[in-house]
């Protein structure tokens, strides 16, 4: 069986609606501790990704232009199409996809196009340094059994 990124992806995702303002959308990220919310339009078989808005988005489109966070719409910061990803995607298709489209949060959806979740380029490195950690310890577990079987 083949692992997709399903699997490692945050599945309690931080959403707003395209309606809320930017200030609504930052006050999630501060209750919830997270860098970014994902804008969705709700539908009866559940959340579709229409963008996603970070911190970085706010101040450096809103703060350092000196507008108002009150008035302005999440929705109204999303400046390129969402990119997502597929759950049952693989390591190299998603980073292939960050790698692309410049970014670094995406959303991870089901076949239907609904939200599952999101990954990020963190989690990747996560999963990534487990193996990485295995590889550079291979020089000592080789030096160890070369030792051990050459008395």
């Amino acid at each position: 069986m083949t692992t997709g990124i399903g699997q490692f992806c945050t599945r309690d995702v931080v959403t707003v609606a395209p309606d809320a303002t930017v200030v609504d959308a930052c006050r999630l990220m501060r209750a919830h501790h997270v860098g970014a919310v994902v804008i969705v339009e709700k539908t009866p078989g559940g959340d579709v990704p229409l963008g996603v808005l970070t911190d970085r988005d706010v101040a450096v489109e809103v703060v350092a232009l000196g507008l108002e966070p009150n008035t302005l719409r999440a929705s109204e910061l999303v400046q390129r199409t969402v990119t997502t990803v597929r759950e049952d995607a693989g390591y190299a298709e998603t980073v292939r996809l960050m790698a692309v489209n410049g970014v670094r949060r995406m959303p991870v959806v089901d076949q239907a196009g609904k939200l599952v979740g999101i990954i990020t380029v963190d989690d990747i490195l996560r999963q990534l340094a487990g193996p990485l950690v295995a590889l550079s310890d291979l020089v000592a577990r080789e030096r160890h059994f070369e030792q051990a079987t050459r008395r």
